[in-house]
């Protein structure tokens, strides 16, 4: 009960109101020890013009009077003349004089809380202005006992009032707590547990229904969570379907592939000039097959196989690429260039560079031909300070903005109509893997230019 929100919102608002009230009470203590000597010095003065209307009041009807009153005696002043009009023996002298016409809101505190704490009686004097313009000063004495007596009856009173207030606001706000913040916050904490044990059914997920503006913000904020937990879920259990699949098409495609090595090695020993030509293309192609099935075969167990860096020459592969392009393209406008010094030297893996670049040049190729405008394609590189920059630029319609939205996320919106995302996420996972970055440099209609930059240095550690 008290560890609950509800619980210290009680407890919190007792406190709080109960502080409100002790800073109500002590100025009303003072308030009422004003109140109780001025109507002392009122009976006080009407006392005294009984006197003065008859003076042959004998002294029993004075101490009657004074009684009455509940003072001593009585000192009036009229017309600049001090007359003591009645009096009756006192206890004792004099402990103190209070001037009620000059007191400051301070001051009667300070007075009405030392009254409070000293018990023993005193005799005080106390001088006010008298009532309806009776003359020009009124001064009487009294005994402090039944003042005080008075205050501390009134204090208690307050105490009393105070304290059935605040149990009664705090009750009340108590109330109004549970039912507007803790029901509504136990509800959306009941819905994260239901859709916990199963999150990949939609129908768990939260629907915003309080009223209250902030957890409706967070039941929609939930909401959204929940959304895109369950869709990354069953996107996730696809790819999971997709790489099995994967796996298997490969396995067997690897296979046939393997045969297809083995033709191979008899169309080499064909004397036709073109079979001599093209045949070295088609085994490297066959080889990089067999290789990349191979490789996805092991993406089930592992990520992407680590690269073997080697000082490779980047134009033999970049032109390997480009060849391997044309004939893809047919009789399409489409040309392709490169601008690579001959002697440009790299540390990277050779087959896994030649897929890094195939993607990308093939990404470019396939969203230039689907566009049916001509184009171009350039492949250029360069060696920086500390850096290799391999840039690949194309004069295609450029990327989609959904592309551009999850660019080098696979799956999530690819370069073209139909397509999977998969190439930029491969290209990237593996420049990843030689300490290097692939970034997106512009991409608008006038075409796209991606980047990638290869660390020359080797990576060195501090001990």
């Amino acid at each position: 009960m008290i560890n609950s929100l509800s619980g210290r919102f009680l407890i919190l608002t007792t406190v709080f109101v109960m502080l409100a009230e002790v800073l109500i009470f002590v100025p009303s203590v003072a308030r009422y020890r004003e109140d109780f000597l001025l109507n002392r010095l009122e009976r006080a003065q009407i006392a005294s013009l009984a006197l003065l209307a008859d003076d042959m009041i004998d002294s029993e009807l004075e101490e009657e009077l004074l009684l009455n009153a509940g003072v001593f005696n009585v000192v009036l002043r009229r017309d600049e003349v001090r007359q003591l009009v009645l009096s009756s023996p006192m206890p004792g002298e004099v402990d103190a004089t209070y001037d009620l016409r000059e007191a400051t809101a301070l001051s009667l505190i300070r007075d009405a809380m030392h009254r409070l704490i000293t018990p023993e009686p005193e005799m005080i004097r106390v001088i006010g202005n008298p009532f309806r313009d009776g003359g020009l000063l009124i001064e009487i004495t009294l005994e402090t006992s039944e003042l005080r007596a008075a205050m501390v009856d009134y204090g208690l009173r307050i105490l009393v009032l105070s304290a059935v207030i605040s149990i009664v606001t705090a009750g009340l706000l108590f109330l109004a707590v549970r039912v507007l913040l803790v029901k509504p916050i136990k509800g959306v904490v009941g819905h994260m547990q239901s859709y916990a044990k199963a999150p990949e059914d939609a129908r768990r997920i939260i629907k915003p229904t309080a009223s209250v503006t902030e957890l409706r913000e967070a039941e929609e904020a939930l909401q959204s969570l929940q959304t895109q937990l369950t869709q990354a879920l069953k996107q996730k259990e696809r790819l999971a379907q997709l790489g099995g699949a994967v796996a298997r098409v490969s396995h067997d495609l690897r296979n046939i592939l393997t045969s297809a090595q083995l033709f191979t090695d008899r169309i080499e020993m064909s004397e036709d000039p073109a079979v001599k030509r093209m045949a070295p293309k088609l085994v490297n192609s066959i080889t990089r097959a067999v290789s990349l099935c191979e490789s996805t075969l092991a993406f089930g167990r592992a990520e992407e196989p680590a690269p073997v860096l080697t000082l490779v020459n980047l134009a033999q592969i970049v032109v390997d690429v480009l060849d391997s392009e044309r004939l893809a393209i047919g009789d399409f406008d489409l040309s392709l260039s490169e601008d690579v010094p001959g002697s440009l030297m790299v540390r990277a893996d050779p087959e896994q560079m030649h897929r890094v670049l195939s993607n990308l040049v093939r990404n470019a190729r396939q969203a230039i031909v689907g566009s049916g405008q001509p184009g171009e394609i350039n492949i250029s590189a360069r060696a920086g300070d500390d850096v290799w920059c391999i840039d690949v630029t194309d004069t295609g319609p450029g990327l989609p903005p959904k592309a551009k939205e999850y660019l080098f996320q696979p799956f999530q919106g690819g370069a073209r109509k139909g397509g999977s995302g998969l190439g930029l996420a491969i290209a990237e996972e593996l420049v990843r893997g030689h300490g290097g970055t692939l970034t997106l440099l512009s991409s608008d209609a006038t075409g796209t230019k991606f980047r990638i930059q290869l660390p020359m240095g080797e990576l060195t550690l501090r001990k």
